[in-house]
């Protein structure tokens, strides 16, 4: 039984009147890109998670609190943007920008935790959050990586310290594919090489064998 009942339910169910889809992978691999690209072929609601208004925050949270309150923080974005995802799939579709998985993959990897400990106080609040259809796990080489973050408008220090923190982005890369290796949702995609129309072109592929 779900400790949430009460105020702490999610309410009325989403109608589910299209497809919810998730963006994941490692910060400068091209999701934003992507997530509006596809916002306009499907007619889409959109999102990042956390929500944006989360992000001045992030930076004084990941500088004066420790793990646990630091992961409260994300945890409480996660939720707040299921309750976004509920309300666009009223309307049509949605995707998202991240969801739980880089919560996970993050915050294990910046504190150096095994992904199972963070996943166990995440478990209580899933029954919160609604489950995509398909979550679209992107992956690149370093060569490629160096090169969007050299176009990356939005760089910030969780950018920077993913590259230059010793050990921090091999461990990202084994989190999502230890994330990836245990969702149902997943597709794995290689966008070494290519546009984000044509990354587009194949997850809209992967979306027409969902609906047939």
């Amino acid at each position: 039984m779900s400790p949430l009942y009460g105020a702490y339910t999610p309410g009325v169910p989403a109608r589910g009147n299209g497809p919810f889809i998730v963006l994941e992978g490692i910060s400068g691999i091209g999701k934003s890109t992507l997530a509006r690209l596809l916002a306009e072929r499907l007619n889409a609601g959109t999102l990042h998670t956390v929500p944006d208004f989360y992000m001045p925050w992030a930076p004084v949270m990941n500088a004066n609190t420790r793990a646990l309150p630091q992961l409260a923080f994300y945890l409480s974005g996660v939720l707040h943007a299921s309750d976004v995802v509920r309300s666009h799939l009223e309307r049509g579709a949605v995707v998202s920008d991240r969801y739980v998985s880089s919560v996970l993959a993050y915050h294990s990897a910046v504190h150096e935790l095994e992904m199972a400990q963070v996943a166990e106080l995440l478990a209580p609040f899933r029954p919160y959050l609604p489950a995509p259809d398909l979550t679209f796990y992107l992956r690149c080489t370093n060569r490629t990586l160096r090169t969007r973050m050299a176009g990356k408008k939005d760089y910030n220090q969780d950018d920077h310290d993913m590259i230059t923190v010793p050990g921090r982005l091999e461990r990202l890369r084994s989190n999502f594919d230890k994330a990836a290796a245990d969702d149902t949702t997943a597709v794995i995609i290689d966008t070494d090489d290519r546009t984000p129309g044509e990354l587009a072109d194949t997850i809209t592929d992967h979306l027409t064998e969902l609906s047939t």
